[in-house]
C-alpha cells in the first residue's frame, strides 16, 4: 500500500519490475549522482520489502473468513469484456476525499475497485491517521477491523526509514515522496447483487525524489483482485490479492531529474476513475 502493495499496496504496490532508461549525454547518474545500476538492490529490497509486508497485513487479517465471496458455479461467471470509457459518471460523492457511492451494477463495481486501489497506492497509506480514514472507508468494518492492526505493524518505523520517511511517514526537507497507483484497466471476473470480484490491471510508482536520494522513482506493473461486497449501499472491499504483471516491453525513455518528477507530482492530480 500502497504498501498499497504498495502500495502489495497496497497499499501500496510494488514488484520486481524495473524501467529501462536512456540517460541525456550518455551518462549513467540519477538524482544527482546516485547511478542507476547501483541502486538495483537497495530499490529491490525496498520496492520487495513493501510488498511482502502489505501482503502478510492482508493474509493475516484474512485467515479464518468465510469463502462466502469466492463461490459461484461456473454458469453464473460472467464473460470478461474490454475496458471502455462508458461516458457515465462513477460517484456523485467523495467520504474524506474518496469516491464513494458507486452504482449498483457491474460499472460500479469496475469503478470502485480501480479507485480503491489508487487509495490504497497512495502516500496516505504512510501515515497512520490516513490510513486508517482509508481503511474504514473502503473496506467492509469486518475486514477494516483486522486489517488495521496488521497494518500499524507492517507500517513500521523501521519499515519506513528504509523508504526515507521518518516515524510519522513523511520525506526529508527538499524531498518528495512518490507512491500512485494508475490504473490501466479493469475487469469483472465474476458478479451478483451482492458481491464482485473486479482485477485492476495497474502501473505503480514509487520512490524518493530529491537530489540526495539514493532510491529514485521507479514504476512497475501489477493486476489488484478485489473481492467485493455490497453493504451498506455501496461496494466495499472484503479481500484483495495482488500479482505481477503483465508488463510492457519497458521503453528507451529519458530519466527525469529530480526536479521535474517533483515538480509532476505537485502539478498533476489524480483522477476519478470509471468503468
Amino acid at each position: 500500500m500502497s504498501l498499497g502493495d504498495e502500495h502489495e499496496a497496497s497499499g501500496g504496490y510494488g514488484g520486481t519490475g524495473q524501467t529501462r532508461t536512456r540517460l541525456p549525454g550518455g551518462g549513467g547518474d540519477v538524482y544527482g549522482g546516485a547511478r542507476r545500476g547501483g541502486r538495483s538492490s537497495r530499490s529491490l529490497v525496498t520496492v520487495v520489502g513493501v510488498v511482502v509486508l502489505l501482503i502478510a497485513a492482508i493474509a493475516f487479517a484474512n485467515r479464518g473468513g468465510d469463502d462466502s465471496s469466492s463461490d459461484g458455479g461456473a454458469e453464473d461467471k460472467p464473460e470478461a469484456a474490454a475496458t471502455a470509457a462508458t461516458g457515465t459518471k462513477p460517484v456523485q460523492s467523495k467520504t474524506s476525499d474518496i469516491p464513494t457511492g458507486f452504482a449498483h451494477d457491474q460499472q460500479g463495481a469496475q469503478s470502485a475497485a480501480a479507485n480503491y486501489a489508487v487509495a490504497l497506492g497512495s502516500t496516505g497509506m504512510f501515515t497512520k491517521d490516513s490510513r486508517h480514514t482509508i481503511v474504514d472507508t473502503i473496506y467492509t468494518s469486518a475486514a477494516a477491523s483486522k486489517l488495521l492492526t496488521a497494518m500499524d505493524s507492517a507500517y513500521s518505523t523501521d519499515f519506513l526509514s528504509k523508504l526515507g520517511l521518518d516515524a510519522d511517514g513523511n520525506a526529508p526537507k527538499g524531498s518528495t515522496f512518490v507512491s500512485r497507483t494508475i490504473p490501466v484497466g479493469t475487469k469483472v471476473t465474476r458478479y451478483s447483487d451482492s458481491d464482485a470480484q473486479v482485477a485492476v490491471w495497474y502501473m505503480g510508482l514509487i520512490g524518493m525524489s530529491g537530489q540526495s536520494s539514493t532510491d529514485p522513482v521507479s514504476s512497475t506493473w501489477k493486476t489488484w483482485t478485489f473481492d467485493l461486497q455490497w453493504v451498506d449501499g455501496d461496494w466495499k472491499i472484503a479481500t484483495d490479492t495482488q500479482k505481477d504483471g503483465p508488463a510492457p516491453v519497458p521503453g528507451d525513455d529519458r530519466a527525469a531529474s529530480s526536479d521535474e518528477i517533483s515538480k509532476a507530482i505537485e502539478e498533476y492530480g489524480g483522477f476519478t476513475y470509471a468503468r
